[in-house]
C-alpha cells in the first residue's frame, strides 16, 4: 500500500514538473519574442492612439519632405521645360498658367543640335562603359582568382593610385593624349573619343570593388571547373562573370553615369564642338539660347540617367549600395 502511494504521488509530481516546466518555457519563449520584436516604441505603446498618431504624422511629413526634395528638382525641370520663359521667370512654381509650350523640346533638339550632342554622349559613355567593364573584370580576375606571386605588389599599387588627388593628373594625362608614347607627335589623340575612354578605363576604386567581390566566389566551384579541364579564360568567362551579375551592374551604372556628368576632361581634349558631348556642349550654349529652350535641353539631357536608375534600381536596393554589393 505504502509502494502504490509512492507510485501514485510520483507521477503526480511528475506531470506537476512537466506542467511547469511547459509554462516556463512558453514565458521564455514569450520573452524572446518580445525582445526580438522590440524597439525604440513598444509594441504596447503601439497600441495607444496618440503613438499611433504621432507616428503616422511622423512618417507622412518624412515621406513628402522626401519626395519633395529628391523628385522636387527633377519634377520643375519637366515642367519648365514645356513652360514658356515669361511664365518661368515670372511664376516659377505656377503649372503652365498661360498653356503649355511643346515647340520648346522641337527646337532645343534641332536648332541646339541636341540630337548630335545626345548621340556623342551615348557614344563616350558605351565606350567608358565597355573600357571600365573590361578592365576591372580581367584586373580583379588576375588579382583575386589567378593570383599571381607579384599580386600583393599589385594590389597596393592599385590602392595607392587612390590617394593621389585627381587633380594631380590632369596635366600629365593630357600631354600623354596630345603625345602617345612610342608613337610621336603626329598620333595625336586629340578630338577621338579614344582619349576619354582611356583615362576612365583605368579607373582603381572599380578594380578593387570587383576583386573584393570576387574574393567572396566560392573556391570549390573553381577547384571543380580546374579539374573538368576549364583553363583561365574559360574559368573567367563560364564561371566568374555569370556568378558576377550584382557587382557588374553596380559598376556599369557608376561607369555609365561618371561619364555622362563629366565635363572638365572631355572639355579638354575634345575641343571640337562637332564631337563633345553634352555636358560639355549645353554650358557653352546657355548665353546663346533662350531659357525656355535651355531648359528643354536640360530635361532632355537627363533621360538617360533617370532611365538607368530605373532601369538598375533593383540593383541599388537589393545590394544597399557598395556593402551589399561587396558581400554579393
Amino acid at each position: 500500500m505504502t509502494t502504490s502511494i509512492t507510485n501514485a504521488e510520483r507521477r503526480e509530481g511528475m506531470r506537476g514538473f512537466l506542467s511547469r516546466r511547459g509554462a516556463g518555457g512558453g514565458r521564455k519563449r514569450d520573452s524572446v519574442d518580445d525582445l526580438a520584436e522590440r524597439s525604440i516604441v513598444s509594441s504596447s505603446e503601439r497600441r495607444r492612439p496618440g503613438t499611433r498618431f504621432g507616428m503616422s504624422l511622423t512618417h507622412a511629413f518624412l515621406f513628402v519632405s522626401l519626395t519633395i526634395a529628391g523628385l522636387g528638382p527633377i519634377l520643375w525641370l519637366a515642367k519648365s521645360a514645356v513652360t514658356p520663359t515669361q511664365d518661368t521667370l515670372q511664376q516659377p512654381f505656377a503649372l503652365w498658367p498661360n498653356g503649355i509650350d511643346w515647340a520648346n523640346l522641337s527646337t532645343a533638339w534641332n536648332d541646339i543640335h541636341i540630337d548630335q550632342y545626345f548621340w556623342n554622349t551615348i557614344v563616350i559613355a558605351a565606350g567608358a562603359w565597355f573600357s571600365q567593364l573590361f578592365i576591372a573584370t580581367t584586373a580583379g580576375y588576375a588579382l583575386s582568382v589567378l593570383r599571381p606571386k607579384y599580386a600583393p605588389v599589385l594590389n597596393a599599387l592599385v590602392l595607392a593610385t587612390l590617394f593621389i588627388p585627381g587633380i594631380v593628373l590632369l596635366v600629365p594625362l593630357y600631354l600623354t593624349i596630345v603625345s602617345p608614347p612610342l608613337l610621336g607627335r603626329d598620333a595625336s589623340m586629340l578630338n577621338s573619343y579614344l582619349a576619354v575612354w582611356l583615362p576612365m578605363a583605368a579607373n582603381a576604386f572599380n578594380i578593387l570593388l570587383v576583386k573584393r567581390f570576387f574574393d567572396n566566389l566560392p573556391r570549390e566551384v573553381f577547384e571543380a571547373a580546374k579539374t573538368d579541364g576549364a583553363g583561365p579564360f574559360r574559368l573567367f568567362w563560364s564561371i566568374v562573370l555569370p556568378m558576377s551579375k550584382p557587382i557588374l551592374g553596380v559598376v556599369s551604372v557608376f561607369a555609365i553615369i561618371a561619364a555622362w556628368k563629366d565635363y572638365l576632361w572631355p572639355k579638354l581634349v575634345l575641343p571640337d564642338p562637332a564631337v563633345q558631348p553634352l555636358s560639355v556642349r549645353l554650358p557653352d550654349v546657355q548665353s546663346q539660347t533662350e531659357l525656355d529652350v535651355f531648359l528643354a535641353a536640360l530635361a532632355i539631357a537627363t533621360l538617360i540617367p533617370i532611365a538607368m536608375f530605373l532601369l538598375f534600381q533593383s540593383v541599388f536596393l537589393r545590394s544597399a549600395g557598395l556593402g551589399g554589393a561587396v558581400k554579393g
